[in-house]
C-alpha cells in the first residue's frame, strides 16, 4: 500500500529486537511516462529487494536475549505476517518528494536472512537531463538508509526529440569537422536568445572555457587546446529555470585523446633521501597506469623493475608515493594507455645527481631458505652466478661478494629484495687493462714498421690521411637500413658497416644489436636508433636491393601515397611505417642518403620517391658517398680516393660472394 506525499525525516537508527523487514538493495533505470505517442516525461523507476533481518546479538538487551534463544529455537509463528514501512524519497534540481510504502509478508516466507521478493515503484518524474537522488530506509529506521543517483537523459536523444514536449523549444547543435578544424554549428532561430556554456567535465569540478549570451545561429570554431574527451557543451533558452540540452560528444575522438595526452604532465617530487611521489596533470580523467622502470646510463631505454609491484591506475591532478626504500636516480616512472608508452620523467639531476653504471639486482628466496640472485639486463634477468656472455655473468663473482660484503644499496623489500649495486671500480679496472694491451700492441706494431723502415713511411702518411679524414668523422652516427634478402646479402652489410666503422663513424644496424632487437621489436629499435641519430646530426642509410624495392612497390599507391604497413619482424620492413612519409611530405633532405650495390641493382631501379635525396651507386661512386656521411667539411680529393679505394677493396670478396649466393637462389 502507497500513501503519497509524506513528510520525510530520516530518525536515529534503532537496532532490531527481533525480526525485521528492511531493504537491501535499491535500483533504478528511466523510462518514458506517455499520456499520448508525442506527449512523454521522462521518470525514474525505483526497485527494492526486501530481506528478514535478525537482531544482532551485541544490540539486544538482557530482555532481548532471553527472548533470541527462544526465537532461534523455534521458527516464526505460521500465524504471524511480517510488516514494515518502508520510505522512499526522491530529490531533483527544484523539486523532492517522500512516498510511504506498507509491505506485509506472509508467514510461511519469514525466516531470518530470507530473500522475500522485491516492490517496485512506477515512477518519479524528473527534470530532462537532470540528476536525481534516490534514498530508502525504514521507519523506525533499523540501518543506514540506501541511496543512488540516477542521471535522467538530455534532449540529445533522438527518443526524447520526438516524444517530449519540453524538448521541441530547445535550441541545438550540429559538429562540423574539416581537417583538425572543429565547429559547433548552433541551429536556432534567428530571434531567440540562447546561453552557449563549454565546460570540461572533470572528476570533482567543472572547468568552465566558454560561457556568453547569443542570438540567432552561430558557427563557433573550437580551441584545439580545448578539444579533449571530458569537454561537454550545454544550450539552453535565456530564461530562469530552463531545461538544458547537454551533451558530451569527445569522449572516443582520436584527436580528443591526442590533445588529452599533449597537455598531460607527469611531474616528480623528491623531499630527503627516501621521499618521491608524482602527480599525472591533465584535464580529464585517464584510462592509464603508473609504471616504475630501471634507465641504465648511456641508454634511452627505461626496463620495468623485476618486481610484483601493481599497475596503479592514475588518478589525475592527485599525489602518489614511489614505494621504494632509497631512492635512486635510475629509476623513473611511466605512465601507459592502451600498451603504448605515453609519458615518462625521471628524478631530476639537481637533486639526485645524473644516472649512476649501477647494476640492478634482484634477490628471492626458495624452499629451505635458499638465496637466487639475477641481475636485470636487456636480455632479461640473468641468474648469477651464469657462464652466459653477458656484463652481468662476466662480473657475477664480483657482484655476489658485493652484495655479502655490504657495498649494495637495498631499494625494496617485500616478497623480493632489490638491490643497486655500483660498477664504477669495475669499469675503471677494464679500462686499466684495456690501455695496457693497447700500448702493448702499439709498441709490437712500431718495433715491426723499423725492423722495414720502407713500411714505415707508407704507415705514417696513412695515419696522416686518416687524422685528416677521421676527424671530421669521428663519433658522427649512421643508422644503416637494408633488406635481408639472403644470408649473402646481409654478410655484405656487415661488412660495410665494420668498413665505415673502421673509419671512425658511429654506424647501428640490426645485425649488431639481436638482443636489444628481440627485446624492444624492430619498431621501437629503430624509432630510438633513427631518434639519435638525427638528434646528434647524424644520416639514415637506405641501402636498397631488389628485395628493399619490392617492399616499397607494395606498400606504395599508383599515386605514391604510403599504406599503412602490417607488423613484421624485420627492422627495413618495420621502419618504412615512418620512412615513407618523410620522403612523401618532403622532410627526407639532410636526414637521408640512398645506396645501392650496382651489381646487384641499377640506381633507375630505385622507386623515383626516393630520388628526393642523393642516390648513390656502390662502389664506383664511394668517395662522393663518403663525403655525403661526413657533411659539409672541407676534404682534401685526394684522402676521400684513397679511403674510397680502401673501402673497395675491402667490399669485393663480400660482394663476389653475394652475387654468388643470389645467382644460385635464383636458379
Amino acid at each position: 500500500m502507497f500513501s503519497d506525499d509524506v513528510l520525510c525525516l530520516l530518525e536515529r537508527i534503532e537496532p532490531p529486537q527481533d525480526l525485521v523487514l528492511v531493504p537491501t538493495k535499491l535500483q533504478t533505470e528511466v523510462v518514458l511516462r506517455c499520456r499520448e505517442e508525442t506527449n512523454c516525461v521522462p521518470c525514474v523507476r525505483v526497485t527494492l529487494h526486501l530481506t528478514v533481518q535478525e537482531p544482532r546479538k551485541e544490540d539486544l538487551d538482557e530482555d532481548g536475549l532471553q527472548e533470541d534463544a527462544e526465537l532461534t529455537s523455534r521458527p516464526w509463528p505460521r500465524n504471524e505476517s511480517l510488516q514494515a514501512e518502508i520510505i522512499l524519497s526522491f530529490q531533483a534540481y527544484l523539486s523532492d518528494r517522500c512516498v510511504l510504502v506498507k509491505v506485509e509478508v506472509p508467514a510461511a516466507m519469514v525466516q531470518p536472512g530470507q530473500n522475500v521478493g522485491s516492490l517496485v515503484f512506477d515512477c518519479f518524474k524528473g527534470p530532462v537531463g537532470g540528476e536525481v537522488r534516490i534514498w530508502s530506509y525504514t521507519q523506525p529506521p533499523y540501518q543506514k538508509e540506501l541511496n543512488h543517483t540516477q542521471q535522467l537523459p538530455d534532449c540529445i536523444r533522438p527518443e526524447l526529440q520526438d516524444s517530449v514536449r519540453s524538448c521541441w523549444v530547445l535550441p541545438w547543435f550540429n559538429i562540423s569537422a574539416e581537417g583538425d578544424a572543429i565547429q559547433l554549428v548552433l541551429d536556432v532561430s534567428t530571434k531567440q536568445n540562447y546561453v552557449l556554456y563549454l565546460y570540461w567535465n572533470q572528476t570533482r569540478n567543472f572547468s568552465t572555457r566558454f560561457h556568453e549570451v547569443l542570438t540567432g545561429p552561430q558557427n563557433i570554431t573550437l580551441n584545439q587546446t580545448d578539444l579533449v574527451p571530458c569537454l561537454c557543451i550545454q544550450m539552453w533558452p535565456n530564461v530562469q529555470d530552463a531545461i538544458r540540452n547537454s551533451h558530451c560528444p569527445f569522449w572516443e575522438d582520436p584527436r580528443a585523446h591526442r590533445n588529452l595526452w599533449n597537455q598531460s604532465k607527469l611531474k616528480l617530487r623528491v623531499w630527503g633521501t627516501t621521499g618521491l611521489s608524482w602527480t599525472v596533470e591533465a584535464p580529464c580523467p585517464l584510462s592509464a597506469e603508473t609504471v616504475l622502470c630501471w634507465k641504465p646510463m648511456d641508454s634511452e631505454l627505461c626496463h620495468p623493475l623485476p618486481l610484483p609491484l601493481p599497475r596503479e591506475n592514475v588518478t589525475v591532478n592527485k599525489s602518489q608515493d614511489l614505494p621504494l626504500l632509497t631512492l635512486h636516480p635510475n629509476v623513473c616512472v611511466q605512465v601507459w594507455s592502451r600498451e603504448k608508452l605515453q609519458i615518462q620523467e625521471c628524478p631530476p639531476e639537481d637533486i639526485l645527481g645524473p644516472r649512476r653504471d649501477d647494476m640492478l639486482m634482484l634477490e628471492t628466496w626458495g624452499p629451505q631458505d635458499s638465496h637466487s640472485f639475477c641481475a636485470m639486463e636487456t636480455s632479461g634477468c640473468t641468474t648469477l652466478p651464469s657462464t652466459t656472455h653477458t656484463r652481468a655473468a662476466f662480473l657475477g663473482k664480483q657482484l655476489l661478494q658485493d652484495l655479502q660484503s655490504g657495498q649494495c644499496v637495498q631499494l625494496w623489500n617485500d616478497t623480493g629484495i632489490l638491490w643497486a649495486c655500483s660498477l664504477q671500480k669495475y669499469t675503471h679496472e677494464r679500462w686499466v687493462l684495456l690501455w695496457l694491451a693497447f700500448l702493448v700492441l702499439a709498441a709490437c706494431i712500431l718495433l715491426l714498421l723499423l725492423l722495414n723502415r720502407g713500411g714505415m713511411k707508407g704507415w705514417l702518411q696513412f695515419l696522416k690521411e686518416d687524422y685528416r679524414y677521421g676527424g671530421a668523422a669521428r663519433g658522427r652516427r649512421a643508422l644503416l637500413l637494408y633488406s635481408p634478402d639472403h644470408a649473402g646479402f646481409e654478410r655484405l652489410v656487415g661488412t660495410l658497416a665494420t668498413a665505415l666503422r673502421q673509419l671512425q663513424l658511429s654506424v647501428a644496424v640490426d645485425l649488431w644489436h639481436r638482443r636489444e632487437l628481440s627485446a624492444l621489436g624492430p619498431l621501437a629499435w629503430f624509432h630510438a636508433q633513427r631518434r639519435q641519430a638525427l638528434q646528434e646530426g647524424g644520416m639514415v642509410i637506405l641501402l636498397f636491393s631488389p628485395g628493399a624495392v619490392a617492399l616499397c612497390q607494395e606498400w606504395l599507391q599508383e599515386v605514391g601515397v604510403p599504406q599503412r604497413p602490417a607488423p613484421t619482424a624485420d627492422t627495413f620492413a618495420a621502419s618504412l611505417s615512418c620512412v615513407l612519409p618523410d620522403f612523401v611530405e618532403g622532410r627526407a633532405a639532410g636526414c637521408y642518403v640512398v645506396a645501392c650495390f650496382e651489381e646487384l641493382l641499377p640506381p633507375q631501379g630505385i622507386p623515383d620517391l626516393f630520388h628526393a635525396v642523393p642516390v648513390f651507386s656502390l662502389p664506383s661512386q664511394m668517395p662522393a658517398f663518403l663525403r655525403a656521411l661526413l657533411g659539409s667539411g672541407a676534404h682534401r680529393q685526394d684522402t676521400l680516393k684513397a679511403h674510397a679505394t680502401r673501402l673497395g677493396q675491402y667490399l669485393q670478396p663480400a660482394l663476389e660472394e653475394c652475387l654468388q649466393l643470389g645467382s644460385s637462389s635464383s636458379l
